[in-house]
């Protein structure tokens, strides 16, 4: 993917060294529309006299701006919270991890995703699970004041269950709607993706939602019965704790700050 020359910029840009930064939203998930915005996600390390002064921690870089008509909202974690993040059931941070959109990478990023592949627990699927039910949730929303519901939360919907149903059976990390799409083969999906590529942001589903609640509990219902019978273990093992603590200590011991 050609990345706008924005993204680079606010990557060198940025107050501190980056281990990485990705590119996560809806251009990861695989249906950008012409105004979508681009999502930056990473991990800064912060210099080790900040970490050992009083003085408040940025452990979270925010940066929202819109530059020649391009709408950047970048977020990074210093390594630390990032770390801790990774060893929560958090679907967020291992699909920015392993985003294949890559802006700017590092061999410590080589490290953390291989590290990242070992943080995958059982309990993720809670995270798909409870993110799915939430949009399905928020698109009910605007019916209540007799208005359509937007096509985006609906693909949020399908796009979670689904990468949550992959990520349960193969232990592999897929937020690509269109990928995962060429394995479960809803018909419907593929046009909702057409559409939401070739519309806006807040495009309407035009359709009433009972035509898709069937797919919504079936696909729930596999996503519970693969957390029942994955492979995956229930936590993160204590050698991979360790391996990510001696990396945290490798990078504030590397700053020179």
């Amino acid at each position: 993917m050609n990345f706008p020359p924005q993204l680079p910029a606010a990557v060198s840009a940025h107050p501190y060294p980056l281990l990485f930064a990705t590119v996560s939203g809806a251009h990861l998930y695989g249906f950008p529309s012409p105004d979508s915005d681009w999502d930056l996600r990473g991990v800064h390390v912060l210099p080790a006299r900040e970490v050992l002064s009083l003085h408040p921690l940025q452990d979270t870089v925010k940066v929202d701006r819109m530059e020649d008509g391009v709408e950047l909202d970048l977020v990074t974690h210093d390594a630390r919270k990032f770390i801790e993040l990774m060893l929560r059931p958090n679907g967020y941070v291992l699909e920015q991890l392993h985003s294949p959109l890559v802006v700017h990478t590092s061999p410590e990023h080589a490290e953390l995703v291989l590290l990242g592949r070992q943080c995958v627990t059982r309990y993720h699927a809670h995270h798909y699970l409870g993110f799915s039910a939430g949009q399905w949730k928020l698109l009910h929303k605007p019916l209540e004041c007799g208005e359509l519901p937007e096509l985006k939360p609906l693909l949020y919907t399908f796009r979670t269950l689904l990468t949550g149903i992959h990520l349960m059976r193969t232990g592999e990390v897929e937020a690509n709607l269109v990928t995962l799409n060429a394995e479960s083969g809803l018909p419907f999906l593929d046009d909702l993706i057409v559409r939401k590529q070739g519309g806006r942001e807040h495009e309407p589903v035009g359709h009433a939602l009972d035509i898709y609640e069937a797919d919504f509990r079936r696909l729930t219902t596999a996503l519970e019965a693969a957390h029942e019978a994955t492979h995956l273990p229930p936590k993160v093992a204590p050698e991979v704790r360790a391996a990510l603590s001696e990396l945290l200590v490798r990078l504030r011991l590397g700053d020179q700050a």
